[in-house]
């Protein structure tokens, strides 16, 4: 499994990104497909998940209301739409692939294939 995190970049602080994740080599679907986010001296956070199968979506408090991810299962494709961006959403996001069976798979531990990261930069 082959996962492509794009559309990053620098943005003012109110801004919108959008950013795309492309999978190749899956063999069957992904439970859970999700996007994390490392800044800089921190740990990787949880930012979103998605059910594959159903839709169903989780978020981190820290962005419930200005993020949205989707997928296009025709597509092996995930996005997630972020607006009105802050300088503390800065950090490298990436997109990660999980067949764990808990409800929402919220934990770095339960994703198993992880693609490279794109670099969100949001100034103030």
């Amino acid at each position: 499994v082959q996962l492509q995190a794009f559309g990053g970049g620098l943005v003012q602080a109110g801004g919108s990104l959008r950013l795309s994740c492309a999978a190749s080599g899956l063999s069957r679907r992904p439970r859970f497909m999700g996007w994390f986010r490392q800044a800089p001296g921190k740990g990787r956070e949880f930012v979103a998940t998605i059910n594959w199968s159903s839709g169903i979506t989780y978020y981190a408090d820290s962005v419930k209301g200005r993020f949205a991810i989707s997928r296009d299962n025709a597509k092996n494709a995930m996005y997630l739409q972020m607006n009105s961006l802050k300088p503390e959403d800065t950090a490298v996001y990436y997109c990660a692939r999980s067949d764990t069976i808990v409800s929402a798979a919220r934990d770095s531990t339960m994703y198993d294939s992880w693609g490279q990261g794109t670099q969100v930069t949001v100034s103030s």
